[in-house]
């Protein structure tokens, strides 16, 4: 970021301008009135709004939505997330029930549900996203689920209990390079986390497992290339790397914008360490693409087998 000089002549830090690649259309039409009004109807919520992703406008347009449950209150506060902090309210007993029911009236093929941190939660809520895949699985057979999760943080019983309902993808994301968890990703332990995806694959070698980080926090390009060799050493599938974006002034700034070709670049030796897919561009997130990414993980497996 760029210094500037201010009335008292201090220094401070600009922001650097959003450039023409990471501007978006505003979400709005038929389809997504009509996605936004399954979910206002059962009082579900998703990412897509609550931590303001940008292709919301795309993905509704397709019926396309990820549930966030277990309210939306988080326990942690991270330096890079607009989902709101406090105390959470206790969990909704029929949100499984409720999920299923969107996920079938949606037509739904691939389900991607994550949710807030729940620290406050014996089992993190475990037992609550199995109790989701469950429904899930039972009111759309058809269709696939994936799962992204926090990192159950001294919750040893808790990722167990995810595998056992059988998710087709688990994901669990980094966020960003170590140097910078102190102040980006506070609560949590860039080696927990780590190993959680680790585990996910010892527990269940038919699990695809990914991990995704965002650019533009002011990591080095060294520090990128050694994130991508420890999931590999942890046997992880998929990488997903975006953009980060400031959501508000309170948070993290964009230190700066990452071309189109260096996310090429990224894409292209992210490859090249053997993850089965990578997902590399600008407005690259977690469940953009999902349904359409997991066909991708299924035909590169069959590939190498």
């Amino acid at each position: 970021m760029n210094p500037q000089t201010t009335a008292d002549g201090s220094a401070r830090k600009t922001r650097p301008p959003k450039p023409d690649w990471i501007r978006v259309r505003a979400p709005g039409g038929g389809a997504h009135a009509e996605t936004a009004s399954i979910m206002r109807a059962r009082g579900l919520h998703t990412v897509c709004e609550e931590a303001g992703c940008p292709n919301i406008g795309e993905c509704w347009a397709k019926r396309h939505a990820t549930f966030m449950i277990m309210g939306d209150t988080c326990t942690r506060a991270c330096a890079f997330c607009n989902v709101r902090t406090g105390t959470p309210r206790p969990l909704d007993v029929d949100e499984p029930r409720k999920v299923a029911e969107a996920v079938r009236e949606l037509g739904l093929e691939h389900v991607v549900i994550t949710s807030v941190d729940r620290d406050d939660l014996a089992d993190g809520g475990a037992n609550h996203f199995a109790s989701v895949i469950k429904a899930v699985r039972a009111a759309a057979p058809q269709a696939t689920v994936e799962v992204l999760t926090p990192d159950f943080m001294r919750k040893d019983d808790a990722l167990p209990a995810v595998i056992a309902a059988a998710p087709d993808v688990f994901n669990h994301n980094l966020e960003t390079v170590p140097r910078l968890y102190l102040s980006i990703r506070p609560g949590a332990r860039y080696f927990h986390s780590l190993r959680l995806l680790q585990r996910a694959k010892e527990l269940s070698g038919d699990v695809f497992t990914k991990s995704g980080i965002m650019v533009g926090l002011g990591e080095t390009r060294e520090e990128v290339m050694q994130v991508m060799d420890d999931l590999r050493s942890a046997g992880v599938d998929f990488l997903t790397i975006g953009q980060y974006l400031q959501p508000t002034p309170r948070h993290a700034p964009v230190e700066r914008f990452v071309t189109p070709a260096e996310f090429q670049a990224l894409g292209s030796i992210a490859r090249a360490k053997g993850f089965l897919l990578v997902a590399a561009s600008p407005l690259t997130r977690s469940s953009y693409h999902a349904g359409e990414d997991f066909q991708r993980l299924k035909a590169a497996r069959a590939s190498r087998s």
